[in-house]
């Protein structure tokens, strides 16, 4: 965020502006982390059976929609053409949750607790 805190600026000001201050900062903070994520899940490796989970919230007149997903995958021995990548999979959701207007949703896999998407 920058250099201007959340209550000197509605201390000041209390109105939209504020707002929208406060929203073009975190947008833009929330573009690094996710370019800064994309590149981690790049370098990790999840072992077979790793959990993923995301959720993922929605803004719906006065209250906030909740979605919450999680999968996990196993891998036996099966050539690479038939191999179902977890990336594909969080993708796949991401393409149906998006379909019923939800945000992407980032998956983060554990026991490595690290960005999938």
């Amino acid at each position: 965020m920058s250099e201007l805190s959340r209550r000197s600026l509605l201390g000041y000001s209390g109105t939209a502006a504020a707002g929208a201050v406060l929203a073009s900062s975190g947008t833009a903070q929330a573009a690094a982390t996710e370019a800064t994520q994309t590149a981690d899940a790049a370098t990790v490796t999840f072992p077979s059976g790793t959990e993923f989970s995301g959720t993922a919230l929605l803004p719906v007149g006065d209250y906030v929609g909740q979605i919450s997903l999680s999968f996990s995958i196993g891998f036996s021995e099966a050539p690479t053409a038939n191999t179902i990548t977890p990336l594909e999979i969080a993708n796949a959701l991401n393409e149906l949750t998006a379909s019923r207007g939800w945000p992407a949703i980032t998956f983060y896999g554990t026991p490595a607790p690290a960005p999938l998407t």
